[in-house]
């Protein structure tokens, strides 16, 4: 699919970008030829195929969830700059 020095100027612009002529162009093969393997994958039949799916045999390797010792409060804050009141204590960063 053929993108357009326009439109790939216009692109640039939503995103802040600046490019010089040669770059614009060649942006704009390089766009095409995404859009153009997204029309190809378009193209293929996945009706059969579940959205889990995939090439190789995957097994879950997630661990089992069991209950362990935790940190008390105390051993929590033990290495934090500042806290107060049982809480970490952080700079403001919302004015």
């Amino acid at each position: 699919m053929k993108i357009s020095n326009e439109e790939v100027t216009y692109v640039a612009d939503l995103s802040r970008l600046e490019f010089s002529q040669e770059e614009t162009e060649r942006m704009g093969e390089e766009l095409g030829a995404v859009l153009d393997y997204v029309a190809t994958l378009n193209a293929v039949d996945t009706t059969n195929v579940k959205a889990t799916e995939h090439i190789l045999n995957v097994q879950n390797v997630f661990r089992e969830d069991v209950v362990g010792q935790s940190l008390s409060n105390e051993e929590a804050l033990a290495n934090a700059p500042e806290a107060d009141s049982g809480c970490f204590k952080v700079p403001r960063v919302i004015e």
